[in-house]
């Protein structure tokens, strides 16, 4: 059996056969795979590349004794073991490079489509309801944006707003030194004080959990339109709910959720999320973000990419 097999276990562009082909891997492509079949056949892989089919916790690592490396295809780590791969040296790539681009787009155009209701009279004009109005659009020009997390996602999002005219204030606990002619690195106090924009691009992790809960939103010092593109456990339903009930959010753009399938949720979630969608200040869309004809294929290649640096003296 060839020491270079490498499982892919979720849906992916087919570019991703021959480009690990190309790297020297032997790969099954198995989207269909379930989790058990995967505990019963992960010992003979070398490699493992994931979108967010399941977990890859303890009781799966336990049985990859030849892991070498697992690619993810996208940019979420939060549904992995980190401290296990650490422990045993198994290495973990993942390609938010691949698809910035497209969250930075979709980011800005969600906020367009918010600021000049689009979908309310898209909805009007069909029913031949005219109302020109009620439908007056606000301008982004000359607000002031503020972005909590400043890695690819965030930075794509400020590079997109490039020609919009704005302020653009950057928050990132864990970076320093980016601040450039149209950034400004902020301190947390200072985007709670200029703020009209909020926009997060943090990952999932236990203290960026719920991290936008009222105790925070309330420290905001103007009504601000609220963007998620990040993970949607950073703020709960009943937060949401609440903000906008207040006035503290103007509107919200909602590209994620608290939880993401619908036939999971509690009653209290269901009831809590039927308000929110009832609301004409908020536009959802399904975790598409990042998910683009051209991001599908770009993750693939800024995969392999890393994947091939990193083993190229084996």
């Amino acid at each position: 059996m060839t020491p270079n097999k490498v499982l892919i276990i979720d849906e992916m562009h087919l570019s991703i056969l021959s480009l690990m082909e190309e790297a020297g891997y032997e790969v099954e492509y198995s989207p269909e795979i379930s989790r058990n079949e995967i505990l019963d056949r992960i010992e003979a892989f070398v490699g493992l590349i994931i979108r967010s089919k399941t977990p890859i916790d303890r009781e799966l690592l336990l049985k990859a004794k030849k892991l070498k490396f697992i690619g993810r295809a996208g940019a979420g780590l939060d549904k992995i073991d980190l401290d296990y791969l650490e422990q045993h040296d198994i290495k973990l790539f993942h390609a938010a490079e691949g698809n910035m681009d497209a969250v930075g787009e979709q980011a800005i155009g969600g906020l367009l489509s918010l600021f000049n209701h689009i979908s309310k009279a898209d909805a009007e004009v069909r029913k031949g309801i005219w109302k020109r109005e009620e439908n007056r659009g606000e301008e982004l020009q000359g607000k002031t944006v503020g972005i909590i997390g400043y890695g690819n996602m965030g930075s794509s999002f400020a590079r997109k707003l490039g020609g919009f005219d704005v302020n653009i204030l950057a928050y990132d606990k864990y970076k320093s030194g980016f601040g450039n002619f149209h950034v400004r690195e902020a301190s947390l106090g200072q985007l709670l004080e200029e703020t009209d924009v909020l926009s997060m691009h943090v990952p999932l992790t236990l203290e960026t959990r719920n991290f936008l809960n009222m105790d925070l939103l309330e420290r905001f010092k103007k009504p601000i339109y609220f963007i998620n593109t990040a993970r949607g456990e950073i703020i709960s339903f009943d937060t949401l709910n609440e903000a906008l009930d207040r006035g503290i959010f103007k509107g919200a753009v909602l590209d994620v959720l608290e939880n993401e399938k619908f036939d999971t949720f509690t009653s209290e979630q269901k009831n809590s999320f039927e308000r929110l969608a009832a609301r004409k200040n908020v536009i959802f869309s399904p975790h598409i973000a990042g998910w683009t004809f051209q991001s599908y294929e770009k993750i693939n290649q800024v995969l392999v990419q890393k994947i091939k640096e990193a083993f190229s003296d084996q």
